[in-house]
């Protein structure tokens, strides 16, 4: 019984200490890492629909998750700020097109799954960098 129980241990210990970059670990808004970040005038290969929007990266799962969401607007007849959208950024091809069916329209339209890729591993990689920062970091623009 007690071999059981240091066995447990050896394989649970791992996983309870690597923190926010656990397997199982929930993080919460305080774990956040965020980046404003916007078109620049002559920038060809930018892959959104807006202009400028928030670059988040968050640890979950055990794997850093990139997200891109949109500026809150409000219109002139409706003040109050609108749900933003958001999408996940990333170079894989499966979770970048099924993960993102809910707000395809946040993309630029592409011919390929390869063109819509080439235009946001850059940004897959600046929030990759991102989430090496310390918790709760906010990096303004042009920081990282």
């Amino acid at each position: 019984m007690a071999m059981l129980a240091v066995t447990m241990a050896a394989v649970v210990t791992p996983l309870v200490l690597a923190g926010e970059r656990g397997l199982f670990h929930m993080p919460d808004m305080s774990e956040v890492r965020l980046q404003k970040i916007s078109r620049a005038g002559n920038e060809g290969e930018w892959p959104f629909s807006v202009a400028s929007g928030t670059l988040a990266c968050v640890w979950s799962g055990g794997a850093r998750v990139v997200s891109f969401v949109e500026d809150p607007a409000g219109d002139g007849d409706n003040p109050e700020p609108q749900k933003p959208r958001h999408v996940i950024v990333t170079v894989n091809p499966f979770e970048l097109t099924f993960f993102n069916i809910a707000n395809r329209d946040l993309f630029l339209p592409v011919d390929t799954v390869e063109a819509l890729i080439k235009r946001v591993a850059p940004f897959a990689a600046l929030g990759e960098r991102l989430c090496d920062q310390p918790q709760g970091t906010q990096i303004g623009p042009g920081e990282l």
